[in-house]
């Protein structure tokens, strides 16, 4: 039984939710921890935060910054960081520049491919401070350019692709420390889907203080697997579908996520309790098979 979904994306970056939308479906589908960790921005969090605590439902603080260590492109995942820490903001608003500049390198590079695209139309279309390469394909789909999501990424914006940019990464020690000086904790996410494990001990060195193990890209023998990583290095255990809307087809929240019996350690870790209503009983927690 899942009862935390720790990796959400809404309608503040490439998701196509509201991140109350989120906290609704969280709740039907009987969640009882979330945290929307859109990508380079923290507003989805904001815009939740008066919502939450109504819907008896508990709301991490979070977001995901796309790092880089040694031109491996790593995805960290901040969870409990304070969302007014004016160094985070300042740095997430600098990359959300990155972001922008991205989209116009993208539109130059479809429109030199007979592609008339405007930039302004996909910023109108993403309507929000983090736009990515899914505005560009939800707008060439709107436009008619091409016939589906898919098929925008297949044709144009895939690495390799004609029309693929590379997007701005921050070196991860300095990403980390980002992170911890906004009092939160970093997470490496999906590492099976990066496929350099041998780098996580170098990350633990670095401060990283935990493995997103349950992904709803990861088989079950790869969950295990990275959660014998974490427990070999003394890393906390996350998870999270990952979940982009109906962006990327069916939507995924709820499909995946956190077990209970790794809650705990993870609100220990920033000095916190777990929520009384969180009920956290053991009936609710899933056999240790590692």
């Amino acid at each position: 039984m899942f009862v935390a979904d720790l990796h959400l994306h809404s309608r503040f970056s490439d998701g196509t939710y509201d991140p109350g939308n989120l906290l609704d479906l969280g709740k039907k589908l009987h969640l009882s921890i979330i945290s929307i960790t859109d990508h380079d921005t923290v507003e989805g969090y904001q815009y939740a935060e008066s919502l939450f605590k109504a819907k008896n439902i508990f709301l991490i603080p979070g977001t995901e910054i796309t790092a880089e260590y040694q031109n491996n492109e790593i995805h960290l995942l901040g969870y409990f960081i304070d969302c007014a820490n004016q160094k985070l903001l300042k740095s997430l608003a600098e990359f959300q520049k990155y972001r922008c500049e991205r989209i116009r390198e993208i539109v130059k590079a479809l429109n030199k491919l007979s592609i008339p695209l405007e930039a302004e139309t996909v910023f109108l279309l993403a309507n929000c401070k983090a736009p990515g390469r899914p505005h560009v394909a939800r707008a060439l789909v709107k436009r008619g350019f091409c016939n589906s999501y898919d098929e925008a990424f297949e044709r144009f914006l895939r690495k390799n692709k004609p029309a693929w940019v590379p997007k701005f990464k921050t070196p991860i020690d300095q990403a980390i420390k980002l992170i911890h000086e906004a009092g939160g904790l970093a997470i490496l996410a999906h590492p099976g889907l990066n496929k350099n494990d041998e780098l996580i001990p170098i990350f633990k060195e670095m401060g990283l203080d935990g493995i997103e193990c349950f992904h709803s890209k990861h088989s079950e023998s790869m969950q295990k697997h990275y959660i014998q990583i974490a427990k070999q290095l003394g890393l906390l255990v996350t998870g999270g579908s990952d979940c982009h809307g109906f962006s990327r087809g069916k939507p995924v929240i709820g499909t995946t996520g956190l077990p209970t019996e790794y809650i705990a350690p993870i609100f220990e870790k920033v000095n916190l309790m777990v929520p009384d209503f969180l009920k956290l009983d053991k009936e609710n927690f899933l056999p240790d098979t590692v």
